[in-house]
């Protein structure tokens, strides 16, 4: 079945829909959760809540990309996890590094996620990234969308470790300096 005719289901309010994008996305999913989390106990949880709120919000939204949406709300209920303090206890923190190495170039505020700056910084490192080289691209997505580690990034991709780092800083680096071109000092 197509993501339009899941969609659809998802407009006439049909069960099934459920069933048939936890089949098509769920370990998607759940391998985006467990980046953020690090806990398989709460993985399962976040892709439940994640597939509740596409119930909730499908009407009246109507995503061009299933896949897309149902990334974007797993990867915001698992970051909201892990902020509230829900996982137990981590041997590696790659999520609070990850979420404090992207913060640097968004402007600090106490509720950043609701700010209109903020908002428009993230349409402008979108416009960015669209003109940027793929593998670049992709890579900075794959850490900072999804959550990737660099060494499964450098895997995925058949690149080093080294080469990872070194398209993540200077990507990070050419987007601190495209957003204050275009006026958005850091």
């Amino acid at each position: 079945m197509t993501d339009s005719e899941i969609i659809e289901l998802f407009n006439e309010r049909d069960e099934q829909a459920i069933s048939l994008v936890q089949n098509a996305y769920g370990k998607y999913c759940e391998k985006i959760a467990r980046n953020v989390l690090g806990d398989e106990a709460e993985v399962g949880e976040c892709v439940n809540d994640a597939l509740l709120k596409a119930w909730e919000s499908i009407p009246p939204e109507r995503p061009q990309s299933l896949r897309a949406y149902l990334a974007a709300i797993t990867r915001n209920n698992a970051i909201s996890r892990y902020r509230r303090g829900v996982t137990k206890k981590r041997e590696n923190d790659s999520t609070a590094l990850v979420l404090e190495d992207f913060a640097e170039m968004l402007p600090a505020s106490t509720n950043v996620e609701k700010t209109a700056e903020h908002r428009a910084i993230l349409e402008e490192i979108n416009r960015f990234l669209g003109g940027i080289a793929s593998v670049n691209r992709v890579v900075f997505v794959l850490r900072y969308y999804c959550f990737e580690s660099v060494p499964d990034i450098a895997a995925r991709l058949g690149m080093s470790k080294k080469s990872v780092s070194a398209a993540l800083y200077r990507t990070k680096k050419q987007i601190r300096k495209h957003l204050e071109k275009e006026g958005y000092y850091l």
